[in-house]
């Protein structure tokens, strides 16, 4: 009996106990879970402590879905192309100051921290890929017609990358030709790649209205591919024809257009020489060199703008040409005083002695300028040119002569038929004697109108 007393007894008491030891055991639980139920501050991390928290693929995951809005985004941009952007090892950033000050990314405030106990957050080329793309997505919906086109241009040279969504959604609210034709040619590329038969030839077809050389390698590279199927190699072909009528007919296009310049700088020379032997019947062998004069004239007033009004220098053009014509003016009335006058009615010795004269001007423009070529550079507004295609572009240096070629020629239309030098002009050159049977001083007329040519 006894033996059955102890183990009994040692069961009551733990039946006792434990009831004591539960509480003790579960009171720190329910202050924890107490603890945890309070309203106390809960601290989350901002989107630039996770962005140089994470690692590579984090960072790009959070550049193409920014928690925060798109100034906060330009901001990191900004710091990681000027390497201005340093982590610690807890994850706060800091924005590098001048050469070593460094400040707290969010706030601004300085840091005590030194650049040695950081970390410099880098760029590479995949994320620097990634950022164009980014701005140039966001530039897809801007006001101005130049940034969107600028970010439809971007994002043409990686068009599979492009979204569906906002494709469709643009070429939906496009209203620019230009940028349209971009956007167009991005669905086109990207319907080509699709995989889909149907959405490929749709594609292929698209294209066949471009004119870009880009586009046509593009077309001549899937032509390699040997597992095309027949549709869409008819279809490519057709395409690759199309595309290369439209660049043979934009190199003609601009073979004419650089033709139509040229003939207007010859023009212009041609004007001139009309001008000089339709009146005097003089042959000048140094008008190329009066010609020259001229150019170095620009060259001069260049040197003078640069020198002297450095802020005006894109100006200097509208204050050369005058000056060109001035001195090459004045120079040539002081040959027919000295040289031509006095061989007037005969041809051959006018045309020796202004052949002497070319030599003369070229010696001495090489004893003042130098054997070498000057530079004679185009203004900023002159820089460029109209696109016509993107095999097509029209130079404004070009437009600007052809322009100025027809100002010249009505001007001196203008001169000859309708002012009192005109009618003494062509009075002199009808009939000189009658001319100076009525007063006319033909002698006078000669030298400007050799002045003019």
């Amino acid at each position: 009996m006894s033996r059955f007393l102890l183990p009994l007894s040692v069961i009551v008491a733990s039946l006792w106990i434990s009831p004591l030891y539960a509480e003790e055991a579960i009171a720190p639980v329910a202050a924890t879970a107490a603890l945890s139920s309070a309203p106390v501050a809960s601290v989350t991390a901002t989107a630039i402590q996770k962005f140089v928290a994470a690692d590579f693929d984090g960072q790009m995951a959070l550049i193409e879905h920014w928690p925060e809005n798109p100034a906060s985004l330009e901001k990191l941009f900004a710091a990681l192309e000027s390497d201005q952007l340093y982590a610690d090892a807890q994850g706060h950033a800091y924005l590098l100051s001048g050469d070593s000050d460094l400040v707290d990314y969010d706030s601004g405030a300085k840091s005590s921290v030194t650049v040695d106990s950081l970390t410099q957050v880098s760029l590479n080329n995949a994320m620097r890929s990634a950022i164009d793309s980014f701005r140039a997505k966001a530039g897809l919906s801007a006001a101005d017609v130049a940034t969107r086109k600028a970010a439809a241009t971007t994002l043409a040279a990686d068009p599979l990358n492009v979204d569906d969504a906002l494709l469709a959604e643009r070429l939906a609210a496009e209203k620019d030709s230009s940028v349209l034709s971009i956007l167009v040619r991005i669905k086109a590329q990207k319907d080509m790649e699709s995989g889909d038969a149907t959405r490929a030839l749709a594609g292929v077809n698209a294209l066949a209205s471009s004119n870009d050389p880009e586009i046509l390698a593009l077309v001549q590279t899937k032509l390699a591919d040997p597992a095309l199927s027949p549709a869409m190699k008819q279809a490519l072909t057709t395409t690759k024809s199309k595309i290369e009528l439209r660049l043979q007919a934009s190199a003609w296009s601009g073979y004419v257009f650089a033709g139509i310049s040229m003939a207007s700088i010859l023009l212009l020379a041609a004007l001139g020489l009309a001008i000089t032997y339709g009146l005097l019947g003089v042959i000048n062998m140094a008008h190329g060199e009066l010609i020259m004069i001229g150019a170095y004239t620009t060259y001069v007033v260049q040197n003078l703008f640069r020198h002297y009004f450095p802020a005006a220098v894109d100006g200097y053009l509208l204050a050369a040409i005058p000056a060109a014509f001035l001195v090459s003016g004045v120079i040539g009335m002081i040959i027919e005083r000295i040289v031509i006058r006095p061989l007037y009615g005969r041809q051959l010795e006018t045309l020796l002695a202004t052949f002497g004269v070319s030599l003369i001007l070229m010696q001495v423009v090489r004893m003042i300028f130098g054997a070498q070529n000057v530079e004679v550079a185009n203004p900023s507004w002159m820089s460029g040119g109209i696109t016509v295609s993107p095999s097509l572009t029209l130079p404004f240096s070009r437009i600007a002569i052809i322009v100025f070629t027809i100002a010249v020629v009505l001007a001196v239309k203008w001169l000859i038929s309708g002012t009192r030098f005109g009618l003494f002009v062509r009075a002199v050159t009808q009939n000189r004697t009658m001319a100076r049977a009525i007063g006319v001083r033909s002698s006078r007329i000669d030298m400007m109108a050799f002045g003019l040519g």
